[in-house]
């Protein structure tokens, strides 16, 4: 379902109009109307939007074409103005050149966007556990960094760190 069918649908939900009236005018099974309603609990989403600084459609757009056309990553940043480790970034963590497209690359950014995210320890329940254990032992958050580095240092999935390990003495501004 497209995004303007999805706002429509909330705007017809919220006046109170029916799953199989609105299922018969947009032409889609009233199973998958009720699907889009039922993944946000009957309640619109906001809408989603990308941070600041962040790609615009536009540019991915760009992107996709100088790839298309065989351009390198330093021509393509160029025209845009960007860094070329920007548009290496993008290109790579959304497939590569041969398979990079400019729609799916926005739609991935957009749900990475979304908040609120589940916290580390919560998404890692091995590193989740190991600092569990070293907590109930009277460990330091420091010390539990240290541990963690000296033991699992090649380990991304076991990595954490603490304000203070980040070498700042005060919070990062705006924080």
């Amino acid at each position: 379902m497209s995004d303007e069918m999805k706002a429509d649908l909330w705007r017809r939900w919220r006046a109170g109009e029916s799953i199989s009236a609105f299922s018969r005018q947009i032409g889609k099974l009233p199973g998958s109307v009720f699907t889009v309603l039922k993944h946000h609990g009957g309640i619109a989403p906001g809408s989603r939007k990308a941070r600041a600084g962040s790609l615009s459609m536009r540019e991915r757009e760009e992107i996709s074409r100088g790839l298309c056309a065989g351009e390198s990553y330093r021509t393509i940043a160029g025209f845009l103005g960007r860094a070329v480790s920007t548009i290496s970034r993008e290109v790579n963590k959304n497939g590569g050149r041969d398979v990079y497209r400019a729609i799916a690359a926005q739609e991935r950014a957009l749900d990475c966007a979304r908040r609120p995210k589940q916290c580390l320890l919560a998404r890692k329940p091995a590193l989740r556990q190991t600092v569990l254990t070293l907590l109930k032992e009277e460990w330091s958050p420091e010390q539990i960094v240290g541990h963690l580095r000296l033991h699992h240092g090649d380990d991304p999935q076991m990595r954490i760190t603490t304000r203070r390990s980040t070498g700042r003495s005060t919070p990062p501004a705006g924080r």
